[in-house]
């Protein structure tokens, strides 16, 4: 089974905060957190891609790159978007199809936006996938601490689905890219 692992949107300026946002929740767990993933990754021979947002620190400059302390792999891709949902206007759809990937693995920022999106989106266009528990992270909202909003999404997408594939979340010390989803399918009588 051909896979990939998605991180989205973990850039510099997103990840540590500037003067006017607060940085994200735990980000050094989350830096350590998907530098393993990405190991496994490389060992599992997924293909890698990083999604940067470029409405982070204007779309230039350090603050637009990806963290300084992730470990990029040298075939690694990287897309820019301009909308909450990596697929939209980008070509990962069609990179990811032309691969013939199945399964995605999605780590990054921030939970409540782009995480999301990118399960649900994901599920849609055909692809089983595995969110890493402690691989996302977000800020405070007005409403909720980072910690609740991150918890929320676990639970509400482990076992997401639209009708054919699953969203699964696993905690990062688990083998990822051995994927579950068909125990979601015997469940469901699929």
């Amino acid at each position: 089974m051909k896979q990939a692992l998605l991180v989205i949107d973990v850039q510099q300026e997103l990840v540590e905060g500037n003067e006017k946002e607060q940085a994200v929740f735990q980000k050094e767990r989350l830096i350590e957190t998907i530098n393993g993933v990405i190991e496994k990754a490389k060992e599992a021979d997924a293909h890698i891609v990083f999604i940067r947002d470029k409405d982070v620190a204007g779309g230039t400059g350090e603050g637009f790159r990806v963290h300084r302390g992730i470990e990029i792999p040298e075939n690694a891709v990287t897309f820019d978007k301009l909308a909450t949902n990596s697929f939209y206007g980008t070509p990962l759809l069609a990179r990811l199809k032309d691969k013939g990937v199945e399964h995605v693995v999605i780590a990054g920022c921030q939970t409540e936006y782009c995480i999301d999106t990118a399960v649900r989106y994901a599920t849609v266009s055909g692809f089983d996938v595995t969110l890493v528990a402690d691989g996302h992270s977000t800020k405070d909202s007005p409403v909720l601490k980072a910690e609740q909003i991150i918890a929320h999404h676990n639970a509400a997408l482990r076992g997401h689905y639209n009708v054919d594939h699953f969203s699964d979340v696993r905690p990062s010390e688990e083998d990822l890219f051995q994927p579950k989803h068909d125990e979601y399918r015997k469940e469901y009588g699929m």
